[in-house]
């Protein structure tokens, strides 16, 4: 049986599996941008996109970049074959980023037909892919698949931390309970997996009453409220289309619109003779964002010191 003791477990103390059964509800999101802003920060951070469909590769805009983006290629061997498994390195200073694509979709295959021999091994394939290399980092942040059950076991079993996008939405509440059952899953083979906490996306800020309710529903379902985080997302439409077109984390948009004329400005100039730097409510998403990133570290730091004390 393949197992990982607890001197193991110690290295995989930071990474965290960003995981809900439904798609569209912003896990690439958190994991890119909460990723980007703590490396822009000195954190050491790596990011893994566990998702056939590679949608972290475009949200840090190197898709076309065939030296950068394999598909998932050396993920999947690493998950299939075992480590050693090379990130891509400084997609941006301090940030590395281990690629997802279609060839996870080769690797879900051969973990499920190895599954009835090894069921232990298949859970704690990205666990082993990561030992060797979980030290460098100071926070390591998983993009989960929507419903990739080999993936999704392989995330969380690595993990030490879930973190749960919800939007507000009756069907991405009740994703909820799915990511219970696949916590539960692997709980034989890591009894460190907690939760640590559910976010709200794409909110509304003058949605107040929507707001409340979705978290009275979320603690009554936890049964307890401490689990909610209180950074929530607004949505816009604006902020995340120019992100995509564009490659840049909001952020780095928000930084674009800083530096642009000011609306004033361009409404003084002739038709054609300057242009915004992107959508206003870039400022707005960046700071919910930035908010997330400190709540994350502050929910992470203040368990390792009950840990210690």
């Amino acid at each position: 049986m393949t197992v990982i003791d607890q001197r193991q477990r110690q290295a995989l103390d930071r990474v965290c599996a960003v995981i809900n059964g439904k798609g569209g509800v912003g896990k690439t999101t958190i994991v890119a941008n909460v990723g980007g802003l703590l490396a822009k920060s000195d954190y050491r951070v790596l990011l893994i996109d566990l998702d056939p469909q590679g949608n972290l590769a475009e949200d840090l805009g190197f898709t076309d970049r065939d030296d950068l983006n394999d598909d998932g290629e050396a993920l999947s061997k690493g998950l299939m074959f075992g480590p050693p498994t090379e990130p891509v390195r400084q997609v941006r200073p301090n940030l590395d980023v281990l690629v997802g694509g279609h060839h996870l979709d080769s690797a879900a295959a051969a973990l499920i037909a190895r599954a009835g021999k090894d069921h232990d091994g298949v859970r704690l394939a990205l666990a082993k892919l990561l030992l060797p290399i979980a030290d460098q980092y100071d926070l390591v942040l998983v993009d989960c698949p929507p419903g990739n059950e080999p993936l999704q076991a392989a995330a969380v079993a690595a993990a030490r931390w879930a973190i749960v996008p919800v939007k507000t939405d009756r069907s991405s509440r009740k994703g909820l309970i799915e990511v219970a059952r696949r916590l539960d899953s692997v709980v034989d083979v890591n009894p460190n997996l907690d939760l640590l906490g559910v976010v709200l996306m794409g909110v509304g800020t003058s949605a107040h009453k929507v707001q409340q309710t979705t978290r009275d529903m979320i603690s009554e379902t936890l049964g307890t409220d401490e689990r909610v985080f209180q950074a929530t997302i607004r949505h816009s439409e604006a902020t995340a289309q120019a992100t995509r077109e564009r490659g840049l984390l909001v952020h780095e948009l928000d930084e674009e619109v800083r530096k642009g004329p000011k609306w004033w400005e361009i409404r003084r100039r002739e038709p054609g003779t300057a242009t915004a730097g992107g959508p206003r409510s870039a400022t707005s998403v960046a700071d919910d964002l930035y908010a997330l990133a400190n709540e994350v570290v502050f929910r992470i730091t203040n368990a390792e010191g009950q840990t210690v004390a």
